[in-house]
């Protein structure tokens, strides 16, 4: 505990610390669904459906920021996490069948069996290899929120929503590490129009897979909910959303989900005070009206 309690800080930290930013008369840029070429981009997705927005979300303004802001954030929220909801299907499908045949650990400990469901491999698997997972997609996410440690704008401030950052920085001063995106160069030559049309495709494959994965975890843990999965599914005792509830109690996983939960945040509030930064700085350096 005392050790949990003293990771913590650094994350608290950021997340309460006093921003003055919100004292500061910035312009901002309010689009509404139309202008920011929303509503065209859910024709464009699902025709049937169109533009859906009963909350009403894109005409807000998170953080205090604009309108234009807000959409940033809400298209790459969806972007990121229908990525990866596609990994965890696909990776749903092939843990059930098969894994890696070497060791899990340096031990010689092998990967868990197939006859368990991935709910019970993931709970299977050490400790210290599930706390290094998460470790590790908390880095994307700072490496992510500070567009990769280069000049590249925020996602909330221009950048394009889904683009993520290059590694080339950390291959220059730390050592070699491919990109996530396209490693080999092999879409260089990809034409914009081409990047767009596969992106549509890409949103609409991962709204699916965000059914697709919930589905499993929902007929696994109840069974009968879903008919269609009824004769595959694997009863799952367990809690899906308590990642450690295996080694830990209730209370205990409780508090390792709020410290990462604010870890996140805090990432995201970085993000958003950089973004709003930009936002100040091209205030300022803009002529003044007449």
């Amino acid at each position: 505990m005392k050790l949990l309690n003293l990771l913590s800080l650094p994350a608290l930290a950021l997340a309460f610390t006093p921003s003055n930013l919100q004292s500061r008369s910035v312009t901002k840029l309010n689009s509404s669904p139309v202008e920011s070429g929303l509503v065209d981009l859910a024709k464009k997705q699902n025709p049937v459906v169109g533009y859906f927005d009963p909350l009403s979300l894109a005409e807000q303004e998170f953080w205090g920021q604009s309108t234009d802001a807000t959409i940033g954030f809400l298209r790459q929220a969806e972007i990121k996490h229908g990525r990866v909801a596609m990994a965890a299907f696909v990776g749903y499908w092939v843990q059930s069948n098969w894994h890696f045949p070497w060791a899990q650990t340096m031990a010689g400990d092998p990967f868990p069996s197939i006859d368990l469901s991935p709910e019970q491999q993931w709970d299977a698997c050490p400790i210290n290899a599930r706390f290094q997972i998460i470790t590790v997609i908390g880095l994307l996410e700072v490496w992510d929120e500070y567009g990769g440690g280069n000049d590249n704008p925020h996602y909330m401030r221009g950048r394009q929503p889904g683009k993520y950052p290059s590694f080339a920085q950390f291959r220059d001063t730390v050592h070699f590490v491919f990109d996530l995106y396209d490693p080999f160069n092999f879409n260089k030559k990809m034409s914009e129009e081409k990047k767009a049309e596969r992106l549509l495709m890409e949103v609409n494959n991962g709204r699916l897979a965000m059914i697709g994965i919930f589905s499993f975890l929902v007929a696994d843990k109840i069974p009968g909910a879903v008919p269609a999965l009824a004769d595959i599914a694997t009863p799952y005792d367990g809690n899906v959303m308590v990642p450690f509830g295996a080694d830990f109690s209730l209370s205990q996983s409780t508090i390792i989900g709020t410290l990462a939960f604010v870890g996140v945040l805090s990432a995201a509030n970085a993000g958003a005070a950089n973004a709003r930064d930009e936002l100040e700085e091209e205030a300022a350096a803009a002529p003044p009206s007449e």
